[in-house]
């Protein structure tokens, strides 16, 4: 570190921006694909600590332009399109990919019944240990993990055998084609959060990247909650965006 402090006064420019420099330098020099030297290596070879090295290649990831995997290494990706999105909208991933001709599919799927507890009470309007079901799926873009989502639904909006052959990770449109309670709209929380060991593992990360998580309650026209959702985006494949009016 005082090594990068002396680089830093001696010619003006901050150890971190040269270093984002070199490492963009070396990314379109590289293949896609193509594995990064291990850390120490590389910070050996770029000149600084392996703290900056590793703050500046979660600045990458979260760009998508490297793909970081535990034990395995970090490789050059290939460039993948940004699903962009207004916020004003309620729509599915696969309704937004298929847009700009992304193809998308469902990874890990797992379905359960769950009771529930005080946070899920709260947020269905249910009564503690009131049966529900819960749909947790990994969503791929060009067979890379860029979400995972988690809805959980009470017993009389959705059963586990209502999820059949060809579900493609939407609880969303499947409740629409079903034309069944009829949907009005979703109150959503967004936060940024640090991505939690199982969830990183899932989405193929380092525990501790920032993750962009949505936490909604979907509403039926009764005034029921339908579905309590937590969708995790990884930031590099997402960009989300707000009209808001301008008040006189």
């Amino acid at each position: 570190m005082k090594r990068e402090k002396q680089e830093a006064t001696s010619n003006g420019i901050h150890p971190f921006q040269r270093l984002q420099t070199q490492l963009a330098g070396m990314l379109a020099s590289s293949s896609p694909g193509e594995r990064l030297p291990s850390e120490p290596d590389l910070a050996r070879q770029l000149g600084v600590s392996r703290a900056t090295l590793r703050e500046a290649m979660r600045t990458f990831e979260g760009q998508g332009l490297i793909r970081r995997r535990q034990g395995v290494g970090t490789f050059v990706v290939s460039h993948t399109q940004i699903i962009e999105s207004g916020l004003e909208v309620l729509e599915s991933i696969e309704s937004l990919a298929s847009k700009i001709g992304l193809n998308v599919s469902m990874g890990e799927l797992k379905i359960s019944q769950i009771r529930a507890g005080r946070i899920e009470s709260e947020a269905l309007v249910v009564e503690p240990d009131t049966e529900l079901v819960k749909v947790s799926r990994v969503i791929l873009a060009d067979n890379r993990p860029v979400a995972y989502l988690v809805d959980i639904l009470p017993e009389d909006i959705l059963m586990p055998e209502d999820i059949k052959e060809g579900f493609t990770g939407s609880v969303l449109d499947l409740l629409l084609q079903r034309g069944s309670p009829l949907l009005v709209n979703s109150f959503t929380e967004i936060q940024a959060v640090a991505a939690p060991t199982e969830i990183a593992r899932l989405l193929e990360i380092q525990r501790g990247d920032v993750l962009l998580l949505f936490t909604a309650r979907l509403y039926t026209t009764a005034g029921k909650v339908a579905d309590f959702s937590s969708s995790y985006f990884l930031p590099g494949y997402f960009h989300f965006h707000v009209v808001r009016r301008v008040e006189p």
